[in-house]
């Protein structure tokens, strides 16, 4: 590995919702992200819809940190406002025009591997929304978390409809409790 791929590359963390030590990295990789990005408006955009089981966490997430109202925290996509793939594009126009050269971290549901159900992703770089079911929506976000709900490959929109309930719900509160932690560290 060169001394330039060090600092080009992309980083990408994997814990399993279980995994206390794995979510402690996680939440110092988050905490970072944070301190690096501190004189900007910080932007959590949770993608997702409430009429599908698996497809909620976005929504889910976007509700529990929004109920707190931390300041300086802006967030998009809740429950009773989510935003999902008819409406993005709209939200993403919302946000440039709203804030000054907002840090965005995209937060969603993802279809994955059997082993990886269950697991919590932090990850640099744009979401693709979508890619799970087949769907060209825009990229956003400088960062990116995801839910790992239930396995892909197969009737996708069938698995999503389909998708336990209690393990969307884990996953929502893990992953606003790792926001929350990380945000109050660094940014209030």
């Amino acid at each position: 590995m060169s001394l330039i791929s060090l600092f080009t590359e992309t980083q990408k963390i994997k814990a399993h919702v279980d995994d206390y030590t794995a979510k402690a990295k996680l939440e110092m990789r988050l905490s970072d992200l944070f301190v690096s990005t501190q004189k900007r408006p910080a932007v959590i955009l949770c993608i997702g819809t409430d009429r599908s089981t698996g497809d909620a966490l976005g929504p889910l997430i976007g509700t529990h940190l929004s109920r707190l109202k931390l300041p300086h925290l802006n967030v998009y996509g809740t429950l009773d406002d989510p935003v999902h793939a008819t409406n993005l594009e709209q939200n993403i126009c919302s946000i440039q025009h709203s804030f000054t050269n907002p840090f965005i971290i995209a937060v969603d549901a993802c279809l994955g591997r059997l082993d990886s159900i269950g697991c919590i992703t932090l990850a640099d770089g744009p979401l693709k929304p979508g890619s799970g079911v087949n769907k060209s929506l825009p990229e956003i976000g400088e960062a990116h978390m995801t839910g790992i709900v239930n396995v892909g490959g197969f009737m996708e929109y069938m698995v999503l409809q389909n998708t336990r309930l209690n393990l969307v719900w884990r996953l929502s509160e893990n992953i606003s409790s790792l926001i929350i932690r990380s945000y109050l560290k660094v940014r209030v």
